[in-house]
C-alpha cells in the first residue's frame, strides 16, 4: 500500500513538471515572437519544431539554473538591505536566464540584458501560476509547496524531524494596530470573511482590552511578550540620567528594552519554551527568530535581522512573485494618494518621497516573509509562535483607518489568516490560531495641519525662545508671544534664551507629546517650571489641540491640568471628571501607573480628543495615530478560540499588555501544552548583574549599529508602531 502510494505521488510530480515545462516553454515561444530582442533562432530562421525545441532547452535551462543557484545567490544577498532585495531578485534572474540561453546548442538563444529580465520575471512567474493550479486538489503536493516556503533552518534543527506531542500548539497573529471596533466591522461586513466565519459558529471568541496610557506598539508588544513595559512611557522618550532618546524601533532601544523586561520580571518571555518570534519588536524569549529588532544588531549567523529572508526568496518564483506585487503596490499607492489629492480629501498628508516603496515593504514583503516563516514554524511542529503584521497600521497612519485603502489591507490580511488555517490541516500536530492587536488607532488630522504650528513650536513660543516665522504668524503662535510678554513683563526678543540654558526636547508619539529639560538633573515640578518658563504650562494647558498635560508638583505631587487654570491632583481623579472628562474608562489609573515611571517627561501632553466623532490629533504627520488617550488607539482586540479559557471571568474587563501575557501564558499552558518556566532565563537573555535599570554598557545606546539597520521598519519620523 505505502510502494503504492510512493508510485502515485512519484507519477503525480513528474506530470506535474512536465506540464509547468510545456508551459514554460510555450511562453517563451510567445515572447520570442513579442519582444524583438529576444530570439530563438538562428539568422537564417528556423521551422516551429526547431523554434519549440530550441524554447524547451532554454526553459529546462532555466529551470535547473534555477534551482540550483538561486539559493546560494540568495544567500549571498543577506548583507543587501531588505528594501533593496526585491529590485535585485529581477536582475538576478534575468542574469541566470541569459546563461540559460548561452547553453542552448549552436548559438539559438539570445537575449539583450534588459529583455532578459523581463522574460526571466514572466517566465517564474508562469511556473508559479502553473504548479499552484496543478497542485490545487493535491493535498500531498500543497503540503510539499508550503514546505517549500518553510525556514531551512529548520530542516537542520533536530526539532525537525523528530515526533511532534499529541498537544497542540499555540499560533498569536498580531494584527498591528487594528482596534477591536474595526475588526468587528470588518467580520460583520465580510471584509474578512475568514474571521466573519469564525465568530458567526461560534469557534472564536472576541475580547476587547485596554491599552496603557502609551498605546503603542513597544508598549504594548513588550508587556505582552515579556510580562512587563514597566518605565515606557512612550514610542520614544528622553532619558536624563543617559543623555539619549530611546526610541521603540530603534535596534539598540529594543535590545535595551527587552533587557529591561527580563531584569524586571526575572522571566525570558512568553516563548522561552519551543517558541518562534517572527517580526517582532522583540524575541520573546524565543531561540528560533526571524525579522526580530532586538536582535537584529546580533553578528550570529542564526539571529540575523535578514536570515528570515532567505526562507522565502530562496524560491525564485516567490521572489519575483513578491517583487512584482511590490511595484504594484507602490503603483497603487501613488494611484490612491493622487485621487485624495484631485477629490481633496480631509483630512490629508502627503504621501510622497519613499512613503510608496514603504508602504510596498510593509504590505507585501514583510507580509509574504513572515508568514511563510509562521509556515515553516507550524510544519515543524513548534509549540508556540508569535507574529506581527504590520501592514494594517502603516497604511492606516496615512489613509486613515476605516478608509478603503485601509480596508483593502484587511483583505489581503483575512487571506493570510486563511492560509494558515489550510496550513494548520496539514501541521503535524494541531493547531490553535489566536489572533490580537497590540493597539488600535484613532481618526484626525494632525496638529500642525489645524494649527499651523507643531508642537514644538508651541513649546518655544511659550518659553520665548524663537520659533518659524510661519509659526509665529499663526493665532497660536502670537497668543504663546504674548503670553510670555505678560508674563514676563517685557518684549520677547528673537534671540531669547540662546546661550542661557539648553532648549527643551520636545518629542511625539502619536497624539502624545513629551517635554524634558535636559540641563535638569531631575524631573521638574510645576513650581520649577513657572519659575523658568512661567508661561509655557499656561501656553499648552489653555490651547484648544491640548485636552491635558501631567505635571509634578511639589505642594500636591502629580497634578493634571485642563484648560481656564484646571488643576486637579492625580490621586484624587477619577475618570470622567476634570481634564479627563471624556476620555474614557481607566484614564485616570492610566496616567497614574505612567506618573510613577522614572523616565516620564517633565511635561507630559496629550492631545484633545472629540468623544463625539473619536479624532484626535496628532502631533506628527498622521491622519491614523495612536500613542496616548482618546479613542480607539485605546482598544484593540483578542481574538481566541473557544476550546480556551475565557481571558478574564465574565463582568470583569481585560487591562494593560501585562494582563494579556499573563492570558496567554495561561493558555499556553492548557491542554498539558508547554510549560513556560517563571524563573529560568536562557543564558543570552540572562541580564548582566546590575540594578533593573541600569545601563549594562556605556555605549549600547550611543550610535546606531551601522550594518544592522531594520529595513522593515519606516524611517522614525513617519511611523510610531514599528
Amino acid at each position: 500500500m505505502a510502494g503504492g502510494r510512493w508510485w502515485r505521488r512519484a507519477g503525480s510530480t513528474a506530470w506535474r513538471s512536465v506540464a509547468v515545462w510545456a508551459a514554460c516553454t510555450v511562453t517563451m515561444m510567445i515572447l520570442a515572437g513579442l519582444l524583438p530582442d529576444f530570439k530563438l533562432t538562428s539568422d537564417d530562421g528556423d521551422s516551429m519544431t526547431r523554434v519549440a525545441v530550441t524554447a524547451a532547452l532554454g526553459a529546462a535551462a532555466f529551470a535547473l539554473l534555477s534551482a540550483l543557484v538561486w539559493p546560494i545567490l540568495v544567500r549571498a544577498l543577506l548583507l543587501v538591505p531588505a528594501l533593496v532585495l526585491g529590485l535585485v531578485v529581477f536582475f538576478l534572474n534575468g542574469a541566470l536566464l541569459l546563461i540559460a540561453l548561452h547553453l542552448i546548442p549552436d548559438g539559438r538563444g539570445e537575449a539583450g540584458p534588459e529583455t532578459a529580465v523581463v522574460v526571466a520575471a514572466v517566465m517564474s512567474a508562469v511556473a508559479s501560476a502553473a504548479g499552484g493550479a496543478l497542485a490545487v486538489r493535491d493535498d500531498d503536493a500543497y503540503r510539499r509547496r508550503l514546505y517549500r516556503l518553510a525556514d531551512r533552518r529548520r530542516r537542520r534543527g533536530s526539532d525537525a524531524d523528530a515526533d511532534c506531542p499529541p498537544t497542540p500548539g499555540t499560533v498569536f497573529i498580531q494584527l498591528d494596530g487594528v482596534g477591536h471596533e474595526v475588526l468587528r466591522r470588518a467580520a460583520r461586513d465580510d471584509v474578512m470573511p475568514t474571521v466573519g466565519s469564525w465568530l458567526r459558529d461560534g469557534g472564536h471568541r472576541l475580547t476587547p482590552w485596554r491599552t496603557d496610557w502609551s498605546s503603542q506598539t513597544g508598549a504594548s508588544q513588550l508587556g505582552i511578550l515579556h510580562g512587563s513595559n514597566y518605565d515606557v512611557p512612550a514610542f520614544r522618550w528622553y532619558e536624563k540620567d543617559t543623555g539619549e532618546t530611546q526610541v521603540s524601533n530603534r535596534p539598540t532601544s529594543a535590545a535595551e528594552l527587552q533587557r529591561r523586561a527580563v531584569a524586571h520580571t526575572g522571566d525570558g518571555g512568553l516563548l522561552t519554551v519551543d517558541g518562534a518570534s517572527r517580526g517582532n519588536l522583540f524575541s520573546g524569549g524565543a531561540e528560533q527568530v526571524a525579522l526580530v529588532l532586538s536582535v537584529a544588531a546580533r553578528r550570529g549567523k542564526e539571529n540575523r535581522s535578514r536570515a528570515g529572508y532567505f526562507a522565502y526568496f530562496s524560491d525564485p518564483a516567490n521572489a519575483v512573485r513578491t517583487a512584482l506585487s511590490f511595484f504594484a503596490e507602490v503603483g497603487r499607492e501613488i494611484g490612491q494618494s493622487t485621487r485624495a489629492r484631485v477629490c481633496k480629501v480631509r483630512p490629508r498628508i502627503g504621501r510622497g518621497g519613499l512613503y510608496p516603496f514603504i508602504r510596498a515593504f510593509a504590505t507585501v514583503v514583510e507580509r509574504d516573509v513572515v508568514v511563510a516563516a509562521v509556515i515553516g514554524d507550524m510544519l515543524a511542529g513548534r509549540s508556540a509562535v508569535y507574529a506581527d503584521l504590520v501592514a494594517y497600521d502603516e497604511v492606516a497612519h496615512h489613509s486613515g483607518p476605516f478608509g478603503r485603502d485601509a480596508q483593502k489591507v484587511l483583505e489581503r490580511l483575512d487571506r493570510s489568516l486563511a492560509l494558515l488555517v489550510k496550513v494548520a490541516e496539514h501541521a503535524p500536530r494541531p493547531y490553535r490560531i489566536v489572533v490580537l492587536s497590540d493597539h488600535g488607532q484613532s481618526p484626525g488630522e494632525t496638529f500642525q495641519g489645524r494649527y499651523g504650528l507643531t508642537l514644538q513650536d508651541l513649546v518655544r513660543a511659550g518659553c520665548g525662545l524663537p520659533v518659524p516665522r510661519k509659526a509665529g504668524r499663526t493665532r497660536s503662535g502670537a497668543e504663546a508671544r504674548a503670553a510670555v510678554r505678560a508674563a514676563l513683563h517685557r518684549p520677547v526678543e528673537e534671540g531669547a534664551g540662546k546661550g542661557r540654558r539648553s532648549e527643551p526636547v520636545v518629542l511625539a508619539s502619536g497624539n502624545l507629546g513629551l517635554v524634558s529639560f535636559p540641563d535638569v538633573p531631575h524631573r521638574m515640578t510645576h513650581e520649577e517650571i513657572d519659575a523658568r518658563n512661567p508661561a509655557l504650562l499656561p501656553t499648552l494647558a489653555n490651547h484648544p489641540g491640548i485636552g491635558f498635560l501631567l505635571v509634578r508638583s511639589e505642594e500636591h505631587g502629580a497634578v493634571v491640568l485642563g484648560a481656564q487654570g484646571a488643576q486637579v491632583p492625580l490621586a484624587e481623579l477619577a475618570d470622567g471628571e476634570g481634564p479627563l472628562a471624556g476620555f474614557g474608562t481607566g484614564a485616570a489609573d492610566a496616567v497614574r501607573r505612567t506618573d510613577s515611571f522614572p523616565h516620564t517627561a517633565d511635561i507630559m501632553v496629550n492631545s484633545m480628543y472629540d468623544p463625539v466623532d473619536g479624532e484626535v490629533l496628532a502631533f506628527e504627520e498622521q491622519i491614523g495615530s495612536h500613542g496616548g488617550l482618546g479613542g480607539a488607539q485605546s482598544r484593540p482586540f483578542l481574538l481566541s478560540p473557544a476550546e480556551l479559557s475565557e481571558p478574564v471571568p465574565q463582568g470583569e474587563a481585560l487591562v494593560g499588555a501585562e494582563q494579556v501575557h499573563h492570558v496567554l501564558r495561561r493558555w499556553l499552558t492548557e491542554g498539558h501544552g508547554p510549560q513556560v518556566p517563571m524563573r529560568v532565563v536562557p543564558l543570552s537573555l540572562a541580564p548582566p548583574a546590575t540594578k533593573p535599570l541600569e545601563r549594562p554598557v556605556e555605549n549600547s545606546l550611543r550610535r546606531e549599529p551601522g550594518g544592522a539597520s531594520f529595513a522593515a521598519t519606516p524611517p522614525e519620523p513617519q511611523d510610531n508602531s514599528a
